[in-house]
């Protein structure tokens, strides 16, 4: 007997039978995904549609297919390959140099109280002062190699990584260190239990805001002290009037800063669990 698929579910679930799982097509992006696509492809046909009709000048603003061309030009050609190469050898430096040192400190700060009033003043100048204020006299002291841009990187993502690091210990709840204390838990076993669980989402959340601070700290230091890298790329270009390749350099920047930063959200995600929360 023939009988509507919608109707034979409502019957199902009246008599107390589950309802059967409506089939599945597949992949189905997620909504987020699905208008971040939206809106970038309304600002390139737009920007497309601009550039044709010539209401800018293409040396002030050039066309998305021109610069699809130059990107396959340089890439085929591997003209692009050592700046991203140097610029990638500079970040990875310096923001993993930024972790290693910001993170323990952060923790440090977070849990002696002394410790906090010792640095924090420290902390607060290097927020204060624009890194390209100092690159000068970095390069007084460094030169102009490898080691003085990797300290500008440095300097742009240790602030947001030891304060994020330093929140996450101050989050945990006065609850669980009075249970640990109760049940005289060590020092190292209460540090372990309830304060790095309580640190990790925000030693994560600096790790991710960290990621763009040291894209900055590249662009100023290869602005300012080399001839090679993405940021020389941009700057070498710019003063060529070719804006298709400054154009092309930003865009990989850009792309580089939204995977690194998408990589760390999504552990961010998977850490969220260690959070402590009172039920």
């Amino acid at each position: 007997m023939w009988s509507r698929p919608d109707v034979t579910i409502d019957l199902a679930a009246r008599r107390g039978h589950p309802t059967p799982a409506r089939p599945s097509f597949g992949w189905r992006p997620s909504e987020r995904l699905v208008f971040g696509v939206l809106g970038f492809a309304g600002v390139i046909i737009l920007w497309e549609t601009v550039s044709r009709l010539e209401l800018v000048r293409q040396a002030v603003l050039s066309r998305p297919t021109a610069i699809v061309e130059v990107a396959i030009t340089d890439a085929t050609s591997g003209a692009i390959w050592p700046h991203i190469g140097i610029s990638g050898t500079e970040y990875l430096l310096g923001f993993g140099v930024a972790l290693a040192v910001g993170i323990p400190v952060g923790l440090a700060i977070g849990m002696f109280r002394r410790l906090n009033w010792l640095l924090d003043p420290w902390l607060s100048a290097i927020y204060a002062t624009p890194t390209v204020a100092i690159v000068p006299l970095i390069i007084i002291i460094l030169g102009i190699g490898l080691e003085t841009k990797t300290f500008v990187v440095f300097l742009e993502a240790i602030f947001v990584v030891t304060v994020s690091t330093m929140a996450g210990v101050h989050a945990a709840d006065a609850v669980y260190h009075d249970v640990a204390e109760s049940f005289r838990a060590s020092g190292w076993t209460r540090f372990k239990t309830v304060t790095l669980p309580a640190s990790v989402p925000y030693i994560l959340t600096g790790a991710r805001l960290g990621t763009g601070r040291a894209l900055v700290g590249v662009v100023i230091a290869e602005f300012l002290a080399s001839n090679q890298g993405i940021g020389f790329y941009i700057s070498f270009n710019g003063a060529l009037l070719r804006s298709d390749r400054v154009y092309f350099g930003i865009i990989l920047l850009g792309v580089l800063g939204v995977v690194l930063g998408e990589t760390v959200r999504a552990l961010e995600r998977r850490f969220e669990r260690w959070r402590p929360a009172i039920n």
